[in-house]
Formats: C-alpha cells, sequence, structure tokens
C-alpha cells in the first residue's frame, strides 16, 4: 500500500477579496490565508507519510514585483525534502504567467515538467510513471494530452495536467480535453487542476480535479482541500479528499416569503448562520446573504438597505463571535402586491411597465441605461461607490437587480397618489 497526495490551484499570495471594507475584519488573517493552506498541505503529506505529492499547476497567482512568494515556496517545498517526500509540479496557466516560476531554483526533491513536450518521470522503488507537461504560455488552447505516451506496462500510471476538461463555468478554456481522449492513454489515476471546486469526473479510471487548496473569494464557496490517494498491492486506488483551508466563504440564502417583518427575516438568518456554524466547526467564515422572495417586509428593507445590511451585521457578530463576517448583503425582494399591478396599469401606468419589461428583457436597452447611469453615478458621494451594496452601474446583472426592486416600489407609490 502506497499513498500519495493530489493538490492543485494553490495561488499563493492570492488577494482575497472585500473584507478590508468592514470594521474588525481580520484583514491580515484572510491575506495570509493561501499560505496557511499550504502550510496545511505540507504537515499533511509529511504526517500521512506519503510517497509523493502532486501539484497540477498554478502554484502562483501570475506574476510578483519581488521574490518573497517564490522564496516561501521554496521554503516549505524544502521541508517535504527533509522528510524524504518528492514533489511533481506542472506549471499551470498563472505560473506560465510569472517570471519567477520560470527563474526561481527548486529545492531538488521537486521537478518541475517542462514546457515543450511531455515527460514521463520513473519512481523506480516504486513502481510508478508520471507524466506531465507545464504550460508554455499564459493562454494554452490545445489538447496538451494528445501528445502524452501511452501507459508504461507492469507500471501504476499518473497522468498530472492542467486542464479546464470539457469545460467548466467559471474558468478559462484552457488546455481542452474529453474523457475518452485520457481513458485512451490507459494510465490508473489523472491528476487534474485549473478547476477549483473538487470533482471526480470518473472512476474507472479515477480522473479528477483536486480543486484548490483555499477559497479566495465569493465564488470558490466550501471545503477547499487536496486528495488522498490510497493504491493497494493490486493497483486499485482509493480517493479521501482531505480540507486544508484555513478559513471559508460560504453563501447563506434567507427564503423571506411569508415572513412579515425586517426583524423576522433577520431572525431566520441567524438560525441559518447557526446551522453553518456548526458544519464548519468555527472556522473563520465570510458570508454572503441573499434574502430573496415576496414578502410584506420589501418595502420597509429596500426604502433602508444600509439599516438593514447593519442588523444582519449585528446579528452576524453576535451569533459568530468574532469567526465570521459579511462580505455582502444582496437584497432580492418582490412585493407581494405586484402581480396586480399588470391588471390595474392603464395609461401612463401601463407604458411604465412596458418600459420596465424592455429593460428587463433587452441586453441593449440595459446597456444604454448603464450609460445614462453613469452620468449620475459621477455625482455621488463615495461611501455609495463602494461597500457591500456598492452601486455597479458596469454589471449587468446589478443593472437587472436594480430593475427588479425598483418596478415594484414605484408602481405600488403611483397607484397610491391616484397615478394611473
Amino acid at each position: 500500500m502506497l499513498t500519495f497526495l493530489h493538490a492543485a490551484d494553490i495561488h499563493l499570495d492570492s488577494p482575497l477579496h472585500n473584507l478590508d471594507l468592514y470594521e474588525g475584519a481580520p484583514v491580515e488573517e484572510f491575506r495570509q490565508a493561501t499560505r496557511r493552506a499550504f502550510e496545511n498541505l505540507i504537515h499533511l503529506a509529511i504526517s500521512e507519510k506519503v510517497a509523493f505529492v502532486l501539484i497540477a499547476g498554478d502554484l502562483y497567482d501570475g506574476d510578483w514585483k519581488d521574490y518573497n512568494t517564490g522564496l516561501y515556496l521554496v521554503s516549505q517545498l524544502t521541508k517535504l525534502r527533509n522528510a524524504g517526500i518528492p514533489v511533481f509540479i506542472v506549471a499551470g496557466n498563472h505560473d506560465a504567467a510569472s517570471r519567477i516560476t520560470k527563474t526561481l531554483r527548486l529545492p531538488d526533491n521537486v521537478t518541475l515538467f517542462p514546457s515543450d513536450r511531455p515527460y514521463t518521470f520513473r519512481i523506480e522503488k516504486l513502481n510508478i510513471a508520471v507524466h506531465g507537461q507545464s504550460f508554455p504560455n499564459p493562454s494554452v488552447k490545445k489538447d496538451l494530452s494528445n501528445s502524452y505516451p501511452e501507459a508504461l506496462k507492469n507500471a501504476f500510471n499518473i497522468g498530472l495536467l492542467h486542464t479546464c476538461a470539457t469545460g467548466r463555468e467559471g474558468h478559462e478554456s484552457y488546455a481542452p480535453c474529453s474523457l475518452d481522449g485520457l481513458r485512451s492513454k490507459g494510465y490508473d489515476y489523472w491528476a487534474l487542476g485549473h478547476v477549483h471546486q473538487h470533482e471526480v469526473i470518473s472512476k474507472d479510471p479515477f480522473v479528477l480535479f483536486s480543486g484548490n487548496t483555499q477559497g479566495r473569494h465569493i465564488r470558490e464557496t466550501g471545503p477547499k482541500g487536496c486528495v488522498l490517494v490510497s493504491v493497494d498491492h493490486d493497483d486499485h486506488p482509493e480517493i479521501e479528499f482531505k480540507p486544508i483551508d484555513v478559513v471559508r466563504w460560504e453563501i447563506i440564502k434567507v427564503d423571506a416569503h411569508g415572513l412579515e417583518s425586517g426583524y423576522d427575516i433577520v431572525d431566520s438568518f441567524s438560525h441559518k448562520l447557526e446551522q453553518l456554524l456548526d458544519e464548519n466547526q468555527g472556522m473563520p467564515t465570510a458570508v454572503r446573504i441573499i434574502i430573496e422572495g415576496e414578502t410584506p417586509a420589501h418595502d420597509d428593507m429596500l426604502s433602508d438597505v444600509e439599516r438593514w445590511t447593519n442588523e444582519f451585521r449585528a446579528a452576524t457578530l453576535e451569533i459568530g463571535s468574532g469567526k465570521v463576517w459579511v462580505e455582502k448583503t444582496k437584497f432580492n425582494l418582490t412585493d407581494p402586491a405586484s402581480d396586480i399591478f399588470p391588471e390595474r396599469a392603464s395609461g401612463a401606468i401601463s407604458e411604465l411597465l412596458n418600459l420596465f419589461d424592455e429593460l428587463s428583457n433587452d441586453a441593449d436597452a440595459r446597456r444604454m441605461l448603464a450609460s445614462e447611469l453613469a452620468e449620475i453615478e459621477k455625482k455621488l458621494p463615495m461611501e455609495l461607490k463602494s461597500g457591500s451594496n456598492d452601486m455597479q452601474f458596469d454589471d449587468m446583472d446589478w443593472i437587472g437587480d436594480l430593475l427588479k426592486q425598483a418596478k415594484p416600489m414605484l408602481i405600488k407609490r403611483l397607484l397610491k397618489k391616484g397615478i394611473s
């Protein structure tokens, strides 16, 4: 029985977003998160006495102004050398953009695969063959796996590859490949990187993304870590996902349907937050709060977003005991009476409803609206242009949400004034 670790997308010293805007947020703790997670990877490798470590690209987050990030990496990899653990790395798209990656000398236990062609490294005493190729530049559009060699006979074959596979939402289409193409090589295990969500694509053979080691923003929610692989005497691998992140990003959705007041909605959020804290076992967590649904509290909350945003923050501080911070609060509420507007509408209100429908359904119309609003943006105070509910006139999704919120409020007020 032998074990090894499969990790990817370390993104050392990548900035974590938006937390420096809030009073009391542990900015430095979050800034150091990618390093602390990498240290957890090193500790796990040593404590599990693994035979080797695979890193499927993106050690760095692009180019850097100085060598501190690279020197930190060397210091950690040296710990593995001292423990007799080899490391095999392919450079990813972010690494290929970094001059440091190309020039910094790594410890002698580290094999960085070449970028001009695939290479096979044999671990003779373990009867292991690791096949890999680094990115030659930051934007590789061809299928690198096509050129990988066929599996070596009488060996446990591993493919180390940075790729989008057949395409994954939110990730650049770099080094695309197909599952059938990977299977055709006859390897026993494919260690993939680039996609930040842990995903097992195939179990026969194992083809999987380990995911990144530390979430960096709200689009990277949930546990992050690496994969511990155990191979039995018949060369059958078994995998175990190992969380090693040190701070976590989560989204809490609150269904406001049927809740009468803003305080009822805050209470519902509080219950969800308590459950989340139990699941994350007290890990420092940044949350985005999304309040959605039809509620009589619609007018009250949207007419004073700042007040209710801080009500949610206050609840978070009380329940989280200094371990939870609000990244952003989004109000996607609808008015219970909004569905009767079309039936009652006529004249000016009918025209206004048609205008809202046009803006909501026509991307070009929204862009024209954004252009008009940009002039207003120049006159707004700075506090409205930053923070958790900042004005985002260049974001079409934000414009769409704004229209959804404004429509029922505006029509309802006009109806109250007797305008038709």
